[in-house]
């Protein structure tokens, strides 16, 4: 016998990696000049230059054992002081590094987070639109039942009313993501201070506490005047998980944490579920590597220029040939509405025709939408104008 949900996890597969992979199938065919491929968020930019020469003088050191050996599971200190003055700067007051639990990337973070937090059959809140994984963390790592909150509006801000119905419905956790994948809003701070409202008043009434998990891969990536809020200033029982993915443009070298703010209530208890969740899912420590590199290198910010242009370029010319979308503030995504009432589906494979690669919407818990990855060249995303302009006109844009 095998474990039927896990068979069904794995026979499932993810629309962004199947159009992936339809994307790779197309260049090998016609070449990689002409596939406009915006699928999947792989960075097309270089890692900073701090990142990747600490990297080379680590690998070229002669102390094996330190740079590849096992770390303590939380991590190594010198790691998780660097990480810990990183929150503690946002916060504006100090964060202690025995509040950081290293991991490989965010969705270690969030799976051992939501094993940490949530009990089987407990329910778990998320704002549409939302990172598809999200349901097989809950589920699958949680045993939780997923509860779908919609957007209020183009600006993807949540309907509090039905994010207050879910609430009161009873929650043991709400995912945010901000800024948001798929579609680069920031949760602004009258959100979050709604929502911290709505929250306090729940656990007073249930006689609970309800986790707030603060999903940031992309907080680095933001642009113009945008600010993303330090979360565990407007609600303390926030834990935050992060991701160095997407700001050092190291995806698949998987290094994030989990940090347990001292404002959490009984911190020291929830910090050691996060411990005992990290055993029981089997991670062993982060990469050690990685965690050397980080003990350098915190204080990195992206480059975003790449990522701006792209985001003004492609922004401005879709909206220009008759495209609804959403203007991001963060991330490099941009939401992109099908035209004339069409679904998420026949948009994207409208959009297959002329070589353009999206992924749809519905994944993400919304309807309508496709989601373009603006990570990649410049070049890449001047050359895909000619298409989207095609495809523009097959709508009658």
């Amino acid at each position: 016998m095998i474990a039927e949900k896990m068979l069904k996890l794995g026979q499932s597969g993810s629309a962004i990696r199947d159009i992936a992979a339809y994307a790779d199938a197309r260049r090998s065919e016609i070449g990689s000049e002409n596939v406009f491929d915006f699928s999947i968020g792989n960075p097309n930019t270089p890692a900073p230059e701090k990142v990747k020469n600490t990297l080379i003088e680590l690998l070229e050191s002669s102390d094996s054992l330190a740079l590849h050996g096992y770390t303590a599971a939380p991590g190594a200190m010198n790691a998780r002081i660097a990480a810990a003055a990183q929150e503690s700067e946002r916060a504006g007051y100090a964060i202690p590094p025995e509040c950081v639990y290293l991991t490989s990337g965010a969705s270690s973070s969030l799976a051992i987070t939501l094993a940490a937090l949530v009990r089987p059959g407990e329910k778990v809140a998320v704002l549409a639109p939302f990172f598809p994984e999200y349901r097989v963390f809950a589920e699958a790592a949680a045993g939780a039942e997923l509860v779908v909150v919609p957007p209020a509006g183009e600006d993807m801000q949540p309907f509090m009313a039905a994010f207050e119905a879910a609430v009161e419905d009873g929650v043991a956790a709400v995912i945010i993501n901000s800024p948001n994948n798929p579609s680069g809003a920031i949760l602004s701070e009258q959100t979050l201070r709604v929502m911290a409202k709505i929250l306090k008043v729940a656990e007073e009434e249930q006689g609970k506490s309800i986790y707030l998990i603060a999903d940031e891969p992309y907080r680095e990536l933001v642009y113009g005047d945008a600010k993303v809020p330090f979360v565990p200033n407007f609600y303390e029982n926030t834990i935050v998980c992060y991701s160095y993915s997407k700001s050092f443009s190291l995806p698949g070298e998987r290094l994030g944490y989990i940090m347990v703010p001292p404002c959490v209530e009984d911190g020291k208890t929830v910090f050691a579920a996060v411990c005992g969740a990290g055993r029981a899912l089997g991670y062993v420590c982060a990469p050690s590597l990685m965690q050397n590199m980080l003990a350098a290198c915190a204080d990195v910010r992206p480059d975003l220029s790449t990522y701006e242009k792209n985001r003004d370029l492609l922004y401005g010319e879709l909206s220009g040939m008759g495209f609804e979308c959403v203007k991001p503030d963060g991330a490099f995504y941009l939401f992109v509405k099908a035209p004339k009432g069409d679904s998420a589906s026949e948009f994207c494979e409208k959009a297959k025709q002329f070589e353009i690669m999206l992924v749809p919407s519905d994944s993400f818990g919304v309807a309508g939408y496709a989601r373009l990855a603006y990570c990649v060249s410049e070049q890449t995303a001047k050359n895909s104008l000619p298409a989207f302009k095609k495809l523009s006109e097959l709508y009658g844009l």
